[in-house]
């Protein structure tokens, strides 16, 4: 047996101050999906399996594109779980991103998932986060 553990998943649990969550929005069986940037880079696609309002969230994430070959982590081909529990005067929201194909494809995930999560609790907070440098510093780099 081979002694070492690839991470294939990303892991999180941040604290908000939002006493109130809408997931309740979210369907079984509903799909999703997110454009970067007019179409430079690949789309976002998922699909929701579960909605346990007001707990819990799971759906399918992966990336899509248009005439070359697959992405690393294709569409539906990995899961996000997010529970929220209330904590005091917030919610605590654990973050789960598995079925990931490789420790490469963690951690590139986990430095996004960070990024985001923590502008999550800025807004949760009632601060503006500003513009989100990935996206501005995108469209730049396009002009």
């Amino acid at each position: 047996m081979d002694a070492t553990t690839e991470t294939t998943s990303v892991e999180r649990t941040i604290t908000i101050a939002a006493t109130r969550i809408e997931i309740d929005r979210w369907e079984p069986g509903a799909t999703f999906t997110h454009h970067f940037d007019g179409g430079e880079h690949p789309s976002l696609r998922g699909k929701v399996i579960e909605c346990s309002a007001p707990h819990r969230l799971v759906f399918t994430f992966g990336w899509e594109r248009s005439g070359e070959e697959p992405p690393p982590v294709p569409s539906g081909s990995s899961t996000i779980e997010v529970e929220l529990t209330p904590e005091g005067d917030g919610t605590s929201v654990r973050f789960l991103h598995r079925d990931l194909p490789n420790a490469e494809a963690a951690t590139s995930h986990a430095h996004g998932w960070d990024h985001y999560l923590s502008r999550l609790e800025t807004v949760a907070g009632g601060d503006d986060p500003g513009d989100d440098p990935w996206l501005t510093q995108d469209m730049a780099s396009t002009s």
